[in-house]
């Protein structure tokens, strides 16, 4: 029998009593080991237990938001996966995308998107934009010792503000350190080991107020030039046909372009590197 449950199969009380619209929260009080950061670890350092994901871009466009990430995840020298998603959507009008250790980046996104649900469930309403950042700073946070360990996530976070009075400023993007700090960007960002080169490839191609088909296209060429630079980044794979996940938020929703929309711009910037290969 679960522990926890009496003989009699009823339920404790912490699944009956009203209780926090966290569900973290609830977690901590009914199962504190399905946390990432409360797991006990040998002691020493786990970086090399566990593939390693990165890239990630997001740029601000007209109406929202396009988030970008390459496909690669690496244990030490070898490639460990050549097609994981890192990018994916937190909720219908927001976007996540994750880089450092794999396993715990993914289940940390997925708690992050069952916080979303359970809290729009038992409040009626909706998260502000903040709020979900908010939210999901205090998931970083609470695996801060599990980081200090080498099992480090970091998230990047971005979606449409519908309280913004301007629709031009409704994108929004929000990126976090390892100890759970939260700031806001301007324009664009990116995270991971590729992340570096991605910007500043970003740097010289954006323009606020760009249409959605160019930030998914400077998204997709700064993947590239991280992935030149960078061997933890991989970039568009034409033989295997494996390309960067792309993802755009609007106050229509989110969407994830079909592999056949982004092969399309993948093999235009690689076409095009063909004839300048500085870009």
């Amino acid at each position: 029998m679960p522990a926890g449950f009496e003989p009699s199969g009823r339920q404790p009380d912490f699944f009956v009593n009203p209780g926090t619209s966290s569900f973290t929260e609830f977690l901590r009080v009914a199962a504190p080991d399905l946390l990432p950061g409360r797991r006990p670890l040998p002691p020493g350092y786990s970086a090399d237990l566990a593939p390693h994901a990165t890239t990630i871009v997001t740029i601000v466009c007209q109406g929202g938001v396009v988030m970008a990430g390459d496909r690669r995840a690496t244990a030490g020298n070898l490639i460990a996966s050549r097609d994981i998603e890192k990018v994916h959507p937190a909720d219908p009008y927001s976007l996540v995308g994750m880089a450092g250790t794999a396993g715990v980046g993914i289940e940390l996104i997925k708690l992050f998107q069952v916080e979303l649900e359970h809290y729009e469930k038992l409040e009626g309403a909706m998260l502000s934009l903040d709020g979900k950042a908010n939210r999901l700073a205090a998931l970083v946070r609470n695996n801060l010792g599990a980081a200090m360990q080498g099992l480090a996530v970091v998230p990047i976070y971005a979606g449409v503000d519908l309280a913004a009075s301007d629709p031009a400023k409704a994108g929004r993007i929000f990126s976090f350190d390892v100890a759970g700090g939260l700031y806001e960007e301007t324009g664009y960002d990116g995270v991971g080991s590729g992340s570096l080169f991605a910007k500043s490839a970003l740097k010289k191609r954006y323009r606020p107020g760009m249409s959605v088909e160019d930030a998914v296209t400077i998204g997709v060429e700064a993947l590239y030039d991280a992935a030149d630079d960078d061997t933890a980044t991989g970039g568009p794979d034409l033989t295997r046909k494996i390309y960067p996940v792309v993802m755009t938020a609007t106050v229509e929703g989110t969407r994830r372009l079909t592999d056949e929309e982004t092969g399309a711009v993948a093999e235009a910037v690689v076409a095009r590197r063909m004839e300048n290969i500085g870009g």
